[in-house]
C-alpha cells in the first residue's frame, strides 16, 4: 500500500472518483459494472479518467462474491457480430471454463469504445488475465502496459514486442484461395478487403498472381462488415474490367458481395467465382455455400487461454496454418 509521510495512505473511494468526474456514485458503479443503466461515452471517458488517476480499484472481493466468480479472464473482440468473432468467443469460452475460468467479452465497435479504453475497462473488474482480438497501437500497448495484467493477442497478423500472441498465416492463406481459383482456370482474379499493411492478405493475392505469370484484376477497399463486401461487390460488378473471380478477405465481407452478385444477375461461380477468408460457421450456408480458407479457430483459443493459464517467459508469435474448404461458390474439385 503506499504511504504518505510513513503513514498508509487511504485509498480512493468511489465516492472521491465521482467528485473528481463530477457525477454521482451510482455513474460510476455503471460504468465500472458495465450497467445495468447506460453510461454515455463523455461520461463514461470523464469516469475512467478519474479512476486511473486517483488509482481507484474496485473492492474484488465483493464483486466475486456477488456474481459467484472469482477466476475472470477478459476478452476484447471488435465486433460480437461478426460470426468469426462469434465462434472464437464461443471457443474461447469452452475453454477457459475447462480450466475453471468465466469470461467477460467487451465490444469496442460502440460510441466511444476503443481498445485501450476497453482493457482499462477490464482492469477495473480485477480480471486474472486477458484476451485482446484486436490489431494493436501504441495507446493499446500503453494500456497493456499501465494495467500490469498479463495479456496475449489473438487473431494477430505478426509478431509483438513485449506481449504473447497468436494468429493465422495470413499470407499463405490467401495464396491458397487465390492458386484455387487459378486452377479453375481463372485469369482476372479481383479482391475485396483492406488494401496495403499490416494486414498481408491483399500481398498473398498479389503474390499468388505474379508467380501464375498473371495481372491482378480490380481491387476494391472495404470495411470487415457485410455493408462493406456490399459496396465492393457492386464496384467490382460495375468495373469495365469485370473479373471473374473474386478472392474476398473475410466471409463477413463475403456475404456482402454474394448479395451485389445475386442483385446485378450474376451466375455464381459461372460468371463470377468467390473464395473467402475465415471459414466461419456462416460460410456453410450462404447461397452458393462460400469457398473459405478457414482459420484453426480452436486451436489458436486453446493457446491463448493456456497461456494465461500457465504464463511462461516466452513472448513469442504462434502463426497457424490455415486450410481450404471447397464448397460451391467457385466450383467444386480441388487440383490433383
Amino acid at each position: 500500500m503506499d504511504t504518505v509521510d510513513g503513514a498508509p495512505a487511504r485509498r480512493a473511494t468511489r465516492a472521491d472518483v465521482a467528485r473528481y468526474a463530477g457525477v454521482s456514485p451510482a455513474v460510476v458503479s455503471y460504468t465500472v459494472n458495465a450497467g445495468p443503466r447506460a453510461v454515455a461515452p463523455a461520461t463514461r471517458e470523464r469516469v475512467l479518467e478519474a479512476i486511473r488517476v486517483l488509482g481507484y480499484r474496485p473492492n474484488a472481493a465483493a464483486r466475486a462474491l456477488k456474481i459467484g466468480h472469482t477466476k475472470m479472464f477478459g476478452v476484447v473482440v471488435p465486433d460480437s457480430g461478426n460470426p468469426f468473432f462469434v465462434e472464437l468467443g464461443r471457443v474461447l469460452e469452452h475453454t477457459a471454463t475447462a480450466h475453471g475460468y468465466a469470461l467477460i467479452v467487451v465490444n469496442f465497435d460502440g460510441p466511444g469504445h476503443d481498445v485501450a479504453s476497453s482493457i482499462r475497462e477490464l482492469a477495473l473488474r480485477q480480471v486474472d488475465g486477458m484476451i485482446v482480438a484486436a490489431q494493436v497501437s501504441m495507446p493499446t500497448l500503453n494500456a497493456i502496459s499501465e494495467c500490469g495484467i498479463r495479456t496475449v493477442l489473438i487473431n494477430q497478423f505478426s509478431a509483438v514486442d513485449g506481449v504473447p500472441s497468436v494468429g493465422p498465416d495470413l499470407y499463405e492463406g490467401a495464396r491458397t484461395g487465390v492458386n484455387h481459383l487459378i486452377w479453375h482456370g481463372h485469369t482476372n482474379i479481383g479482391y475485396v478487403g483492406e488494401m496495403g499493411p499490416p494486414d498481408v492478405r491483399e500481398r498473398g493475392w498479389r503474390d499468388a498472381l505474379t508467380a501464375a505469370g498473371l495481372t491482378a484484376g480490380p481491387a476494391a477497399a472495404a470495411a470487415f462488415s457485410r455493408e462493406g463486401g456490399y459496396a465492393a461487390g457492386q464496384k467490382l460488378v460495375a468495373d469495365d474490367n469485370r473479373p471473374t473471380a473474386i478472392f474476398v478477405s473475410s466471409d463477413f465481407q463475403a456475404v456482402g458481395v454474394l448479395r451485389a452478385l445475386h442483385e446485378a444477375g450474376i451466375a455464381i461461380p459461372d460468371e463470377i467465382a468467390v473464395v473467402s477468408f475465415d471459414g466461419s460457421p456462416e460460410a456453410e450456408y450462404t447461397w452458393p455455400a462460400l469457398t473459405t480458407v478457414q482459420q484453426p479457430v480452436a486451436e489458436m483459443a486453446e493457446e491463448a487461454v493456456e497461456r494465461l493459464v500457465a504464463p511462461t517467459a516466452s513472448d513469442d508469435f504462434s502463426r497457424y496454418p490455415t486450410k481450404l474448404i471447397v464448397r460451391q461458390s467457385c466450383g467444386c474439385g480441388m487440383p490433383a
